[in-house]
Order: structure tokens, then C-alpha cells, then sequence
């Protein structure tokens, strides 16, 4: 299986990692001619949404990716990947992919100096690590979005469709089963 890592900005090279840990190749995206490229699933990683968005733009990119999640391309995002899927982002009129059905709101655990490792439950997954890096949080999600889990009372991880968005980082860690669940639950289904 081949996995493209969106790799304008952000912390796609431990996305990589995880994957070929896993035994799958993966693709950068960098410009809009990797699009051309075939791969089955697509990693939107954590780091700078606004500058993310701004470059998927810039480098023609945005709108053939938009489709592409829109026609059922499976993708996992992290962090400032849930806030480029998201339909809304609170107190900002900024919409990017837009084709999550959540609210978000940014650095909703603080600022970087603020920033923590738990333990948490993920779906079927019992004790996962999760990374909390100026993490966005959920606010809000239709009843056509699965929460797969949750910390202090607010949402983390979403599912809805053949789309996997999560407020942490799973990456940073040496536990792989948030990207096992994504291959067996989203992209081989």
C-alpha cells in the first residue's frame, strides 16, 4: 500500500516513519505534479494549518485534494490536519478542505509551553498515548461523525466516513496502533 504525506510544513517525516514501520511505502507531496502519482491514503500532518492552507493554494494543490477526500480518498489527519479538514473553525471565518463536519477551535490546550502527554482510549484501543502540541479541540461534531475518543470531556479523535481526524499526535510516540487502525479500519475497508 502506498501512503501519501502531504510535506509542505509540519511533522510529516514521523508520519513516514510510523508507515514504513508498518511495512507500507510513502509518498511526499509536495507539489501539485505528486498528485499524479498513485497512492491509496493520504496523511495530513500536524504543524501550521494556516500556512498549510495558504501553500496547498499557492501551489495549486487545494482543489484536486478537496476532491479527492470529497470521492472517498481515505485520510488520517493530525492537529493542524483536523483544522484543514474541518467545516468550521471557530472565531476565524477561515474554511480550508472543509470536508469534516466539526467545529474547531485552535490551541484550545494552550500554548506550546503548555503542552502534555496522556493516556487515553481511542476507539477500540485502550490505553494510547497522546501528544497535546497547541492542540486544536472539537467543539462541536455532527451526528454523522463517530467520537473515538476524548480527554477531560472534549472530543479528540473523529470518524466520519473513509475520514480519521484526531486533536493529538500519535506519531510522536512509539505506539503505532492509531495508523494500524486507519489501515485496517479506513483504507483496506
Amino acid at each position: 500500500m502506498k501512503i501519501a504525506v502531504l510535506a509542505l510544513q509540519g511533522d510529516f517525516a514521523e508520519h513516514e516513519t510510523v508507515f514504513a514501520a508498518l511495512g507500507h511505502r510513502t509518498l511526499q507531496l509536495r507539489q501539485k505534479r505528486d498528485l499524479q502519482q498513485d497512492f491509496d491514503a493520504l496523511i495530513l500532518p500536524g504543524g501550521e494549518s494556516t500556512v498549510q492552507g495558504k501553500l496547498l493554494r499557492e501551489l495549486d494543490m487545494f482543489d484536486e485534494l478537496r476532491s479527492r477526500i470529497s470521492g472517498g480518498l481515505p485520510v488520517m489527519a493530525t492537529c493542524a490536519g483536523l483544522i484543514l479538514l474541518a467545516a468550521q473553525i471557530l472565531d476565524d471565518p477561515t474554511v480550508h478542505l472543509g470536508t469534516l463536519p466539526v467545529a474547531v477551535r485552535r490551541n484550545a490546550y494552550g500554548r506550546q509551553k503548555e503542552s502534555f502527554r496522556t493516556i487515553g482510549n481511542f476507539g477500540p484501543l485502550q490505553n494510547i498515548s497522546m501528544s497535546f502540541i497547541r492542540a486544536p479541540q472539537i467543539e462541536f461534531c455532527s451526528p454523522d461523525a463517530e467520537v473515538l475518543a476524548e480527554h477531560g470531556g472534549r472530543i479528540t479523535a473523529v470518524r466520519q466516513g473513509r475520514q480519521l481526524a484526531m486533536a493529538f499526535h500519535p506519531e510522536l510516540t512509539s505506539d503505532y496502533r492509531t495508523a494500524q487502525y486507519f489501515l485496517n479500519e479506513i483504507v483496506s475497508k
